[in-house]
């Protein structure tokens, strides 16, 4: 398992999310917290980057950081267009 920490930028970003996003959200939250390894790399230039992006819902995306040695998954943004 990994810890899943939310950048207060990200809160903000949640916060604002309409209804329908939510549910989907959560279900990437537990994703973030057991395999979150499954994103693919922000950069695709740089395959092995530990920042990843993982869709979510009809139109979200996550951008978060793997911290291995922490066993953390750190959450930068959320985009909901």
């Amino acid at each position: 398992m990994y810890k899943l920490a939310i950048d207060p930028n990200a809160e903000e970003q949640i916060a604002a999310l309409p209804d329908e996003a939510l549910r989907p959200l959560a279900e990437l939250f537990t994703l973030l917290e057991t395999a979150p390894w499954s994103g693919k790399p922000y950069n695709q230039a740089k395959p092995r980057s530990n920042m990843l992006t993982h869709p979510f819902g009809e139109r979200g995306l996550a951008t978060y950081v793997v911290l291995e040695e922490q066993r953390e998954s750190y959450l930068v943004r959320i985009e909901w267009p």
